[in-house]
């Protein structure tokens, strides 16, 4: 039985690994048409009101060409063989994690935030997920560096379920419209505080778990 239930968590793991990598590959697919530097793609024709803002460019080619790769080294800090077996490897991807997420992904998330469509409600919900994000990694940091790895995986959890934002805005993206029929600017606001605040309560069921099987 014991076994079992072994074979039945790794077949999982391997599942929504496989899972996270097939939409790290579709995020590529989406980020890599923009570096063409042309203004008529995707996401951009919504943003022609503050294209000529250099400061708003900047920040969203820093965001769309770091988001696959905090995506990517995120996936492989939660593999429990890794961390066990390559605690180098682990650290590395962990360092290259925090110094996208603290240099690069969350302040850029800021900025573009500052101009996010919806109005001042998803403006809101976009400043609160860069804010969080950036202290969630901070924190994540410093309880590894000051050896409480407990704490340290907590906040990687928080941290990771807001990077994961980046997945669940899309999906919302395409899938609410076809069940709710709203305003655009109401259904993008709807789809900003959906986009985060479902992740990170199953992040904080995932990080209480053990403390309530213990009970």
């Amino acid at each position: 039985m014991l076994l079992s239930r072994k074979t039945l968590r790794f077949s999982f793991s391997v599942l929504l690994i496989g899972l996270m990598l097939f939409f790290v590959y579709l995020m590529a697919g989406i980020s890599i048409p923009y570096f063409s530097f042309r203004y008529d793609v995707g996401f951009l024709l919504t943003k022609q009101a503050v294209l000529h803002h250099s400061i708003w460019r900047q920040a969203f080619y820093i965001h769309v060409g770091t988001s696959t790769f905090v995506l990517l080294t995120g996936i492989f800090q939660f593999i429990k063989p890794l961390r066990l077996k390559k605690p180098a490897l682990h650290r590395l991807l962990g360092k290259i994690y925090v110094i996208i997420v603290l240099f690069f992904s969350a302040p850029s998330g800021f900025v573009m935030a500052l101009y996010a469509n919806g109005g001042i409600w998803a403006k809101t919900s976009f400043t609160i997920i860069s804010l969080l994000w950036w202290v969630f990694t901070l924190l994540a940091y410093i309880k590894a560096k000051n050896k409480d790895f407990k704490s340290h995986e907590a906040f990687m959890y928080r941290s990771y379920a807001l990077t994961l934002t980046a997945i669940t805005l899309r999906t919302y993206v395409l899938i609410l419209p076809h069940f709710i029929h709203l305003h655009s600017n109401q259904m993008y606001t709807l789809v900003a505080w959906l986009s985060w605040v479902p992740n990170l309560i199953v992040a904080e069921i995932l990080i209480r778990k053990p403390l309530l099987s213990s009970r």
